[in-house]
Parts: C-alpha cells; structure tokens; sequence
C-alpha cells in the first residue's frame, strides 16, 4: 500500500525510493476486508484502516472499542494485547498497532486452535 495506491511486485526487481512520510504496507501485511473472518483479524483491519487513512475517525473508533469489549469478554488473555494497541492508538501510532495486532491474530489462532483440539 503507497499513499492509498495497492502496489504488487511485478516479473522483475523494482526498486522504490519514498522521499517523504505516508502510510507503507507491504503485500504481507495487507489485510482484506474479506479476510477479516475473525474478531482480531477485524481489530487488525480497523487499525489497517485508520494508519492508510490518516486516523482514527469516530465511526472506526466505535467499532474498534465494540470490538476489544467483545475480545476481552471472551478471551481476558488478551488483555496485554490489546492494551499495547490501544495505547499505540491512542498515541495516533498505527504502525506500531499493527505490528501487535497483528501478534493478536496470532495469538487468537493459538486459542482457536487450543479449543478445537480439547472442546
């Protein structure tokens, strides 16, 4: 993601130079509103939505704060999580978000996967 532009690699090695400040994803950590399947991946989304967009506005806001209420009601273990990505937020630091949200997904998985195996 550059500037709101989705850019993929192409056959050959391309080399950009960004010159000034925007939001920067990689292809890896692009999240599809389609693959948003869980509640982290959703969490994971919002901030993806906020850092691309320049913050958090009130109706992303709304839907994050339903959404951590809803985490921590069924999964108190993340907690610390969610309590370092909303700092982050808070902090308008949505990079810095995503890189724990995204240990989020990976800790939800855990206990997906956890449940499945002992439910």
């Amino acid at each position: 993601m550059l500037a709101g532009a989705v850019v993929k690699n192409g056959p050959t090695v391309a080399h950009l130079q960004i010159e000034n400040q925007v939001p920067l994803l990689r292809q890896k950590d692009i999240l599809a509103e389609s693959e948003a399947t869980s509640p982290c991946k959703k969490i994971y989304l919002v901030v993806q939505l906020a850092y691309i967009g320049g913050g958090l506005t009130s109706e992303l806001a709304q839907v994050y704060w339903d959404l951590v209420r809803d985490v921590l009601v069924a999964a108190p273990s993340t907690n610390d999580l969610i309590s370092q990505i909303s700092t982050y937020i808070l902090d308008s630091n949505f990079y810095a978000a995503l890189k724990i949200a995204k240990k989020l997904i990976s800790y939800e998985e855990e206990l997906m996967n956890h449940a499945t195996k002992h439910g």
